[in-house]
């Protein structure tokens, strides 16, 4: 099994149509080491789902900024909702409308930015 520290180094690789979402027992073994993350379903499509509650605006902001770097340094991009007191980051595949590889690892990213932004 694939560590959480070893996720977090991993790049995301570019995804296809055809890539091969993330299902079953390997994604039940992924989000362990995600624990924090809630998978949701929004109009049938599975999302990594955080919310993460900061001191006010220039924490969300921070936060905000920060995910935005990462993403678009590894070329995958969530939803970020940001607001006063919180950042709600949504993290999965358009092209494949489905959970690949590449969201846990940014979930895991996510984890590490937001704890130093706190």
């Amino acid at each position: 099994m694939t560590r959480v520290e070893d996720l977090r180094r991993e790049r995301c690789v570019a995804c296809r149509r055809d890539a091969e979402p993330l299902l079953g027992e390997e994604l039940d073994e992924m989000l362990l080491m995600v624990p924090d993350w809630e998978l949701v379903h929004v109009d049938g499509v599975p999302r990594l789902v955080r919310y993460f509650p900061v001191r006010g605006w220039e924490a969300a902001m921070r936060l905000t900024n920060r995910v935005g770097e990462i993403a678009t340094e590894q070329d995958h991009h969530p939803v970020i909702q940001t607001e006063w007191k919180g950042v709600t980051v949504s993290w999965w595949t358009h092209i494949i409308r489905n959970l690949h590889r590449n969201d846990v690892l940014m979930a895991a990213r996510t984890d590490v930015l937001a704890d130093d932004a706190l």
